[in-house]
């Protein structure tokens, strides 16, 4: 059995350091949040309702005139996470966004690493 805990503990550090690191930023309601998806960009906000917290992100496409926007209603404690795809070998870029107490929590990658590199 402690094997097995110490292989787990093992390859949860493993997929950090190849994932890069988190960064978590809470934002209040109205405050609006600058995101980069790499070709996408835009803006996300939310609003306080009776049955949790309205998430509205506007993303457009780089050159593109029309953007699109996505509405979500998040309980405590759920949480919704775009994402983009990127060359091949490389992570996905995400933003997560999380009903986290009094807060929506906002998690950015800090420069994910490519794949098979090791983040400092």
């Amino acid at each position: 059995m402690t094997k097995r805990i110490a292989f787990l503990v093992a390859w949860a550090v493993a997929i950090v350091l190849v994932a890069g690191g988190v960064r978590a930023d809470s934002i209040g309601p109205i405050e609006g949040r600058r995101i980069d998806l790499g070709t996408f960009g835009g803006v996300a906000y939310y609003t306080v309702k009776p049955d949790g917290y309205r998430l509205v992100i506007t993303l457009t496409p780089s050159g593109a005139e029309t953007p699109v926007r996505f509405v979500a209603t998040l309980a405590p404690g759920q949480s919704i996470t775009l994402s983009t795809p990127r060359k091949l070998g490389e992570p996905a870029l995400e933003v997560r966004f999380q009903h986290k107490g009094e807060g929506l929590l906002v998690e950015v990658p800090d420069s994910p690493p490519r794949l098979g590199e090791v983040a400092d």
